[in-house]
């Protein structure tokens, strides 16, 4: 007898954790809206974790972020315009694609590495 309310309480543990651990549930009013949406969330990094988006974060930073990005949605703010509102409030490293001529330095680093090792290996075999 024992046993099986142990393990009635252990499936109702279970079944309860299932009902508490589930996401947040966002209703658009279309399905553009909804892709724009997890576009957004991919493309931004969570203020507080190392290198995760916020799709795959679950911090409450995160949290009230994608919050906040949902309501621009719903007011139909541009992706331009939410991505601007989040580097100007947690900086350019929140976004996953750098622009090109602010970054330009970085960019080129392989380059000039890569002319730089044939000029001097070529060189060296010549003399």
């Amino acid at each position: 007898m024992q046993s099986f309310s142990r393990k009635y309480l252990i499936v109702l543990f279970f079944l309860f954790h299932l009902d508490l651990s589930a996401n947040d549930i966002y209703e658009f009013k279309d399905s553009y809206q909804e892709q724009r949406f997890f576009s957004l969330i991919d493309e931004i990094r969570c203020p507080k974790c190392t290198s995760g988006s916020l799709a795959s974060s679950d911090a409450p930073v995160s949290k009230d972020l994608k919050d906040r990005i949902y309501f621009m949605i719903l007011d139909e703010k541009s992706d331009q315009e939410i991505k601007d509102f989040v580097i100007q409030r947690y900086g350019k490293q929140s976004d996953y694609n750098p622009s090109f001529s602010e970054n330009l330095f970085l960019w080129l680093m392989p380059l000039i590495f890569f002319i730089s090792f044939v000029i001097f290996f070529g060189l060296k075999k010549r003399i």
